[in-house]
């Protein structure tokens, strides 16, 4: 199935990046609110900062966000030491194709890592990436009719 991930994970900590480098894995794209950061907080929690730094070292990384709001993608920027790109429009491949061919990667030496399948995912397979569904990384703070709507998109997926 096209929604279905390559790989349903809890959260974005749990990603093994041994298995992704011996599957040929050079560079992970992440989605940006809730995936890597709180939404609209244009801040990385420290536990998050430590291990992009870490990850960093091996892969090319880049955000591949859909906010449109240029001012927020400006104060995410100034906190990142990698690419952040909105309004990508997902689940249209395009610009993570176009990222891709600026950085000389082949789609399938990429992972497209994010929150939610009818947008995340849905451009990586289109892409031709590996693709790693996560919660979102504030889960545990997300209102009822946020984490409603994210079972609603899960069953979508389900085998």
């Amino acid at each position: 199935m096209f929604l279905v991930p390559d790989y349903n994970l809890k959260d974005i900590y749990e990603i093994d990046f041994e298995e992704l480098k011996s599957k040929g894995i050079k560079a992970l794209l992440f989605d940006l609110d809730s995936t890597i950061m709180k939404s609209k907080s244009a801040m990385y929690s420290e536990k998050t900062k430590e291990w992009l730094s870490t990850i960093e070292r091996e892969f090319v990384i880049a955000v591949i966000s859909n906010n449109f709001n240029e001012n927020y993608i400006e104060k995410v920027r100034a906190v990142s030491t990698f690419d952040v790109i909105g309004a990508a429009r997902k689940p249209n491949p395009k610009v993570l194709l176009e990222y891709l061919a600026n950085a000389r990667i082949h789609p399938s030496e990429a992972a497209m890592i994010g929150d939610r399948p009818l947008t995340d995912i849905l451009a990586g397979k289109r892409a031709g990436c590996i693709t790693i569904l996560v919660d979102s990384i504030n889960a545990e703070y997300e209102n009822k009719p946020t984490r409603f709507v994210r079972w609603l998109e899960r069953l979508s997926i389900r085998k």
